[in-house]
């Protein structure tokens, strides 16, 4: 919406109870609504230059009309900076006593019809005039004052110049007009014009395409764009909002440790990646490929706003926890290979904690997380106390049983890699003459035989009754690599399983495999579930690795690579190609929030050389090399859609007759089931949305900002796949429709359903360890190590999962890594404030937020039908990762619209 300064005249005014505005949509219709208080919501940050505006007293007005001057006031509300008047400066304090803190130019939507050209704008300074001490609103206002002339048309934007020696936040500007108010909420923060001259602008609520935008914002609208992008050149600075591409080179620390080198990742074929946002660091001094860690590890700054949102309550601990509590816990174990000594020690990190000396710096640590970390009265240690994972808390053993091991499959923190069975007998891709036979060893006879006789093997994959989890052929080419290194170990593996009647899946048999070796042979064996107590043992040992295959091909691949990694191109590319004023920028940026920050900091501390990921999970110091690797093999934009997942991996057909047009091929599949649901309503929304704007296909086609968008997301953002034929062209609404779907998905349900029932699953290590450290006691049979395992086969599962260190760390990341932050934005929660200004798509948001209202009925209904038995049944975890909303902390449910944490 533009603010219109020309209002009513005296006797339209009079005839009017409520001051209403209109506007024209995008296709020349015209409505009049009227907005009260009420309609405010809590907001969140959001990127700068975008305007939601809104009424917020409905008073009848009666001001100049065309023919006289129009008089405005101005309030610019600004957050105070943390640290309150100490933190402003003496500079800035002066300035503003001199009432000259921030420049204000009110612009014209329209050109002046003599000239042709921009209307000059209106300008003023803004005072300082209140300082707000509340604690959570703690702003300071500041006021100006403006004369528009006659004839100066519809306010289509602010320029703003922050005359501080420092940068503000810029919460919103309200523009009374007699008494009318009109809030532009900025939520932003502008740089000093010391620090950078050039103005900054925010347009107003009103959505327009290229080619609709009003004439006189047209120059303004390309500027904008021209300025996000920069010119690829120089060290990014904190303060600047410049967004553009580089490659991952900056998760080594060659200055630092030769064994901290790594390679790059992305722009070369043998490591192809997606492209993260460029900080333009100086390069390493032993590797000049790779960026030192020497200066700002820049993000464009409004992708950041720890210092004023309550929303990086997570971030920050996520910080704390790795900054802080992580080196206190090295302190607290002598031997970092010591692993638990009984299964009780590892029930005591429950119950009685880990000590470790108290240490400064975990002061603000303990603040955020008071539950986790005790302080022992008048003692000098600190307890770590975990909270006991819901899993364990409902069925103590049900990480010992296979039908749990198997239900977790559908239902548990990695649902994305069971795959159906088509073919047999199962032959690797990888070449023979490097690593042995390419046949499984898993045969004909020994799955008929584990099927008791109840069909054949022809008949199970004719029915499609066999499915596999498949890290064979990805894994293999790294075993030798990884059993270099100490303290790790790594197999090629299979798992398969078999469909019941009852509709749950059995685990039938575990392949492992080592390659061959200029030394040694290949190796292969198939383990079974058993009835004699050495055969029983060896089988949990091959769960145990399998699990450490899936848990860090979860962790790299189905949830870094796939959410976190894939994203941020798409997100770099919006800011550089779509303006702020564009209708598809504003249906994507609350799904962009926070991503890239959170991604800044994972290549910090968690992905990084030496990070968490390296030190606790199989592949250490080939992790992310491993991501490449899968992005290389596996990643293609068409099949990240929900539906196209399915059908890859053989769970789903597609079925005219069946809900949302496929049939699942285990019916009782959790995340399948309540994943549609999501699905559908988000296609449904963007459904909505995108005919809005976009009515006729030749919109699509000839909208320039979409199309750049997506070939910089294709060329640029996701340049090593830039000539794959399998990417969508956007032609058509519906083509426009499946591709904004599809990144909606993977930011909100496909990242919620990986990422926060980590603690629920992981939170117990023996359910899904991040590592196995020793191999099988069966390979190269040693004969004092095999007969310590009959001895005491319980010592050979301890020893082989994680060290007390490794387990400690990784059960604090993923309880922070789980959480929800107290003002979390759900998917279908508070619609974006320009939303609201179009009737249509308000209502159109409205049946959304209905909708997802609707699926946490549905989801509780499914998680009490005791005939679907991989969501209810004794001890076990409902399915509720795909639950819309959740309560702040671990809660195992909740769908936050971005990838947030």
């Amino acid at each position: 919406m533009m603010l219109k300064p020309l209002l009513q005249s005296p006797n339209q005014a009079a005839s009017s109870l409520f001051f209403s505005y209109r506007w024209s949509s995008s296709h020349g219709s015209s409505s009049t609504k009227t907005r009260s208080p009420s309609s405010v919501g809590k907001r969140r940050a959001s990127r700068c230059g975008r305007i939601c505006c809104e009424i917020r007293e409905a008073r009848v007005a009666v001001a100049g009309t065309k023919d006289a001057p129009v008089p405005v006031k101005a309030f610019v509300n600004v957050k105070r900076p943390i640290g309150g008047i100490f933190a402003e400066g003496i500079r800035d304090r002066i300035t503003d006593m001199f009432g000259k803190s921030l420049l204000l130019e009110l612009v014209s939507s329209e050109l002046d019809p003599k000239t042709g050209i921009e209307k000059k704008t209106v300008a003023d300074y803004a005072h300082k005039i209140s300082q707000d001490e509340d604690e959570e609103k703690n702003e300071i206002t500041y006021q100006g004052n403006f004369t528009l002339p006659v004839n100066f048309g519809d306010i289509g934007a602010i320029f703003v110049t922050n005359e501080h020696h420092k940068e503000m936040y810029l919460k919103d500007i309200v523009l009374i007009i007699d008494d009318q108010t009109c809030t532009i909420d900025c939520q932003s923060w502008v740089h000093s014009k010391y620090d950078n001259p050039e103005k900054r602008i925010f347009f107003t609520s009103k959505s327009y395409l290229p080619s609709q935008t009003p004439n006189g914002l047209r120059r303004l609208r390309k500027n904008e764009l021209e300025n996000l992008r920069g010119d690829g050149t120089g060290e990014r600075k904190s303060f600047e909002r410049i967004y553009d591409y580089d490659v991952y080179n900056d998760l080594g620390n060659p200055d630092n440790s030769d064994d901290l080198a790594r390679p790059v990742l992305g722009g070369n074929k043998k490591f192809p990646y997606p492209r993260r946002c460029r900080t333009g660091r100086p390069r390493s001094k032993k590797d000049p490929l790779s960026e030192s860690w020497s200066g700002n590890n820049y993000i464009p700054r409004d992708e950041a706003f720890s210092e004023v949102k309550q929303a990086t309550f997570t971030i920050n601990l996520a910080r704390s926890v790795i900054r802080s509590l992580l080196p206190s816990i090295d302190t607290a174990v002598i031997d970092p290979k010591l692993g638990f000594p009984y299964f009780t020690s590892i029930d005591a990190l429950y119950n009685e904690g880990m000590r470790f000396p108290k240490k400064e710096g975990l002061a603000y640590f303990l603040t955020l997380v008071p539950r986790l970390v005790k302080t022992i009265a008048e003692g000098t240690e600190q307890v770590l106390l975990f909270e006991t994972p819901e899993m364990i808390d409902r069925d103590k053993f049900a990480w010992f049983r296979d039908e749990e091991f198997a239900r977790q499959t559908l239902a548990g923190l990695n649902p994305y890699s069971i795959q159906l069975v088509t073919e047999f007998p199962i032959v690797s891709k990888l070449d023979p003459a490097v690593y042995g036979p390419p046949e499984s060893a898993i045969t004909k006879e020994l799955i008929e035989r584990e099927i008791k006789g109840v069909m054949t093997l022809e008949e199970a994959i004719r029915h499609k009754r066999l499915f596999m989890l498949d890290y064979h052929d990805l894994l293999l080419p790294y075993v030798h690599k990884v059993r270099e290194l100490e303290g790790t170990t790594l197999y090629g593996s299979r798992t398969l399983f078999f469909l019941t009647l009852e509709g749950t899946l059995r685990p039938l048999a575990i392949e492992l495999t080592r390659p061959k070796s200029p030394t040694k042979p290949q190796w292969k064996q198939v383990f079974t579930p058993c009835w004699d107590a050495t055969g029983a043992w060896l089988w949990k040992l091959a769960k145990a690795h399998v699990l450490a295959h899936d848990a860090g091909y979860h962790q790299l691949v189905i949830h870094w690579l796939r959410t976190h990694c894939c994203t941020e191109p798409y997100i770099i590319a919006a800011n550089r190609q779509l303006s702020a004023m564009h209708p598809i920028y504003r249906l994507l940026q609350p799904h962009f929030r926070y991503t890239m920050e959170i991604n800044a900091n994972a290549r910090e501390s968690l992905i990084n050389a030496g990070g968490v990921i390296e030190t606790t999970f199989s592949p250490s110091k080939y992790s992310t090399e491993l991501s490449s690797v899968a992005y290389d093999q596996l990643w293609r934009f068409d099949m990240e859609a929900l539906p196209a997942d399915l059908i890859r991996r053989g769970l789903a057909v597609e079925d005219p007759t069946a809900e949302f047009g496929l049939r699942l091929t285990i019916e009782d599949y959790p995340f399948a089931n309540d994943g549609l649901l999501v699905w559908s309503a988000i296609k449904q929304w963007v459904t909505d949305y995108v005919n809005f704007y976009y009515p006729e296909a030749s919109l699509v086609k000839n909208d320039s900002e979409l199309q750049e968008w997506w070939t910089d997301v294709r060329t640029k953002g996701h340049g090593d796949k830039k000539d794959e034929p399998w990417w969508p062209v956007l032609n058509t609404p519906d083509d426009l429709i499946q591709v904004v779907t599809t990144i909606i998905w993977v930011a909100s349900g496909h990242h919620a359903a990986v990422n926060f029932g980590q603690y629920h699953y992981a939170g117990y290590f023996p359910n899904r360890p991040s590592i196995v450290r020793k191999n099988m006691p069966v390979e190269d049979k040693n004969e004092t190590d095999f007969a310590k395992f009959l001895h005491k086969p319980e010592f050979a599962l301890l020893g082989s999962l994680p060290s007390q260190i490794q387990a400690a760390k990784v059960i604090a990341v993923l309880d922070v890594l789980s959480s929800h932050s107290p003002d979390e934005e759900y998917l279908g929660g508070e619609p974006e404030l320009a939303w609201k200004d179009e009737p249509k798509i308000n209502a159109a948001f409205e049946r959304f937020r209905g909708r997802m209202e609707e699926i946490v009925g549905i989801i509780d209904g499914r998680n009490a039908d005791t005939k679907l038995r991989n969501r209810c049944g004794a001890g076990i975890v409902p399915y509720e990762l795909l639950k819309p909303f959740s309560k702040p902390g671990v809660t195992g449910m909740g769908i936050p619209n971005s990838i947030s944490i």
